[in-house]
């Protein structure tokens, strides 16, 4: 299966096989939009979960019980503390945690007493932690300020690398697509927002953008002086690097996926960790959107954002009347200015007439 799979790679690499990536990039918009409208559905009926990081309130963790259903606490919760639901989750295999509103200092005592009482460990078992409503608010404020800077900096970066403003657009693109995947995913299959998982969103921002920059890399060098050349348009030409670079994000993800599946796995399920698995879901979900999304969705995001380009309309024209027989160069065209707005400064050059 390697070696198929390996060939496979070859033949795409040498142009003997192409998947229709950018001829088709409709087709993977409607699977996208799709698959997004049904996590936001799921995602209007669930809600999302915010950890006690964000909303603030008390947070109880009950330590060595021999039992760790979390009836008792429910009940013990409701019944000392009215009109409060608390959020009881398993940490490990033998934690409890017990998050609920913001109580006063008697209440909390009372509430750590009953709760050990009720799961038979003794009062030291039990500890306490209070998350006030400023603290949450700040965190959730310097997130946001983080997330805004961290995308201002990279498309201006992606800008002055690519000389181009559309490259960092659609590479900006197929980034807000992952992140509404990940978060998606998230939000449906319930689970808690914490600081870990910020983190894990921000580095799967860092991983989809680094697997899009090499497939525009290899765009970049397959049309470079492409304004010259009649064999091939500026579409094909970024079809070509997308195919040539797709096995390369296949194995790239699949090494990245195993590491994090097993942290997500063994270390979340298993072990019951809860930082372990806001990271780790994050990370798994964000890094399959990522492989999806830099190699069916920007390479098509960036053709659709440059087509209309001129000195591109006029290539393609040339291209097509190559195809058909004719002679692809106007009066005056071989002997022109530079129209590659991608080569550097303009300079005059003489075009010389044929295939690149």
């Amino acid at each position: 299966m390697t070696a198929t799979f390996a060939r496979f790679g070859n033949d795409l690499h040498a142009g003997r096989r192409t998947v229709p990536i950018v001829s088709r990039r409709r087709t993977w918009y409607v699977l996208s939009l799709i698959v997004i409208l049904l996590l936001a559905a799921g995602s209007a009926v669930r809600g999302p979960n915010f950890g006690i990081e964000f909303t603030g309130g008390s947070e109880f963790q009950i330590a060595s019980v021999a039992d760790t259903e979390q009836v008792s606490a429910r009940e013990v919760v409701r019944e000392h503390v009215p009109g409060n639901e608390p959020k009881v989750t398993v940490l490990g295999g033998d934690t409890l945690r017990v998050q609920t509103e913001q109580l006063d200092s008697a209440e909390t005592a009372e509430l750590a007493q009953k709760l050990a009482e009720a799961y038979g460990v003794s009062a030291d078992a039990v500890s306490t932690s209070y998350i006030g409503p400023v603290w949450s608010t700040d965190i959730t404020q310097k997130m946001l300020r983080g997330v805004v800077v961290f995308l201002v900096l990279v498309a201006a970066l992606m800008t002055l690398y690519f000389r181009n403003l559309k490259s960092s657009l659609a590479a900006m693109g197929a980034l807000v697509h992952d992140m509404l995947i990940t978060i998606g995913v998230y939000l449906v299959v319930g689970f808690e927002i914490t600081p870990g998982t910020v983190i894990g969103f921000l580095t799967v921002m860092g991983y989809s953008l680094y697997d899009t920059i090499v497939v525009f890399d290899k765009i970049r060098e397959n049309t470079d002086g492409i304004a010259r050349s009649t064999s091939a348009t500026f579409a094909e030409e970024v079809e070509r690097a997308a195919n040539q670079t797709l096995v390369r994000s296949i194995n790239t993800s699949l090494v990245a996926l195993l590491p994090v599946g097993s942290i997500l796995g063994i270390g979340a399920f298993l072990l019951g960790a809860g930082t372990l698995k806001d990271i780790s879901l994050a990370l798994f979900i964000g890094i399959l959107a990522g492989t999806y999304s830099s190699v069916f969705l920007a390479p098509g995001f960036l053709v659709d954002l440059r087509r209309r380009e001129g000195w591109l309309v006029e290539q393609a024209d040339r291209v097509r009347r190559a195809r058909r027989g004719e002679e692809p160069w106007g009066a005056g065209e071989r002997d022109a200015e530079g129209t590659d707005p991608d080569d550097g400064p303009r300079r005059r050059r003489t075009i010389q007439r044929g295939h690149r």
